[in-house]
């Protein structure tokens, strides 16, 4: 049993999806389960539809129009006009028109995992057609009626043990099988999510409860590189990377690889395999058990538009645990992630990702408390097994605010020049 995850990068066009079958089809259709993403950007776009619903604007049917237009429009060049994929994907779209009609719930997040699970559903329902057009046989299905969460809407935490029930009951195995990521059900049949970039960890989830062989994620990169190309010049790919050091990269938010997604696949020694859907034949990266890195080198991760907030007592008392607990209990209370923390006697920082848009109001309820100073817009730089030429590399990007560093990683806090 293979598990193969594709992004929206991978199906973002009629050429890509046409890739994406001759990928599967050189790999080996047999005991497979492919986990596909929205297409393209459409989670940005389905994100917009959103907001205009939500916010009563008139710009609901355009952005709606754009979505449909899109998906036609990439159908056109795989499809006959008269294919029953047409009917299908009207289908979705009405079932999505219902839900905008006749939903009364004001919960964003609850509408927000009711909307935007319809760009796995359509990306798969075409990937899978196509693959059927061609003569591949495959099964589809919806991954809603296999993963089951609790009901924290956007993040939502998998019920484990009937999850592997489900899937170990229903689920053929030995068939190809396409089906969605990122998205789930709780108990009452409502779509939940499991995070932005969950399907990474939809396919971890189906790898833990099958028993996969490995997992591999097709991405547009070579594998793993020990720096985003986007931001350094010079990146070399990493050929293995442990369990260990993987959920270490992926923790200070390395992009390449979900969060969530390596620890079922560590209890279960599953390797993980990132390789290009450009080059298909390149082996990539292996993160499996083993040497922590090869080549062993210094690995560079940036996270970009942080906020640098320090907080001290107005009355220039101590910092104390009673204090800090409260902070950390507001930064909790306003979906504020927390990416570093540094203390002293008198203060407390840290460096936050502002994800949910709730920074001003945190601000707003903790001035009353505290004296606060507040840097927004700089970016973190984490660097693993770090040298003095690392160091030095990253401290001429711009002005250094704040710096961390332990036996293995340093962290530093840069205001642009």
């Amino acid at each position: 049993m293979k598990i193969f995850k594709f992004g929206g990068a991978s199906v973002k066009d009629a050429a890509s999806v046409k890739n994406v079958t001759n990928i599967l089809q050189s790999e080996g259709t047999e005991s497979t389960v492919v986990v596909i993403s929205a297409m393209g950007k459409i989670t940005n776009a389905f994100e917009e539809v959103i907001d205009a619903y939500y916010n009563k604007t008139d710009k609901l049917s355009e952005k709606l129009g754009v979505i449909e237009d899109f998906h036609k429009s990439l159908m056109s060049d795989l499809f006959d006009a008269n294919d029953e994929i047409y009917k299908e994907i009207d289908i979705l779209l009405g079932e999505l028109s219902w839900f905008l009609a006749r939903n009364t719930s004001q919960r964003y997040n609850y509408v927000y995992d009711q909307i935007i699970c319809f760009g796995e559903l359509l990306s798969t329902k075409i990937v899978s057609a196509y693959l059927t057009k061609i003569g591949v046989e495959n099964n589809w299905f919806d991954v809603r009626n296999y993963v089951k969460t609790d009901s924290n809407y956007r993040d939502a935490k998998v019920n484990w043990e009937l999850t592997q029930d489900i899937i170990n009951e229903k689920l053929d195995a030995s068939k190809l099988n396409i089906t969605q990521g990122f998205i789930a059900a709780n108990d009452t049949e409502n779509t939940t999510t499991l995070g932005r970039e969950g399907s990474d960890y939809t396919a971890g989830i189906f790898a833990y409860c099958l028993n996969a062989e490995n997992v591999t994620i097709w991405k547009d990169v070579p594998g793993v590189l020990n720096a985003d190309p986007r931001v350094f010049e010079d990146t070399t790919l990493l050929r293995q990377i442990s369990y260990e050091e993987a959920i270490e990269m992926a923790f200070y938010g390395a992009s390449v690889i979900h969060p969530k997604t390596l620890q079922p696949l560590e209890r279960k020694e599953i390797p993980l395999l990132v390789r290009s859907f450009i080059n298909p034949k390149e082996p990539g990266t292996r993160i499996s058990k083993g040497s922590d890195l090869e080549p062993l080198i210094p690995c560079f991760i940036v996270k970009k538009d942080q906020i640098l907030v320090s907080i001290s007592a107005l009355d220039f008392s101590f910092m104390v645990e009673n204090n800090i607990s409260y902070i950390f209990q507001k930064l909790h209370e306003y979906q504020l992630k927390v990416n570093l923390i540094q203390n002293s006697a008198i203060s407390f920082s840290v460096c936050i990702d502002n994800k949910f848009k709730n920074f001003d109001a945190f601000y707003n309820d903790l001035k009353k408390e505290f004296k606060i100073e507040v840097q927004k817009g700089v970016d973190m730089f984490t660097v693993r097994h770090f040298d003095d030429k690392a160091i030095t590399s990253i401290e001429e990007k711009g002005t250094s605010l704040l710096t961390q560093v332990n036996k293995e990683t340093i962290q530093i806090v840069l205001a642009a020049n």
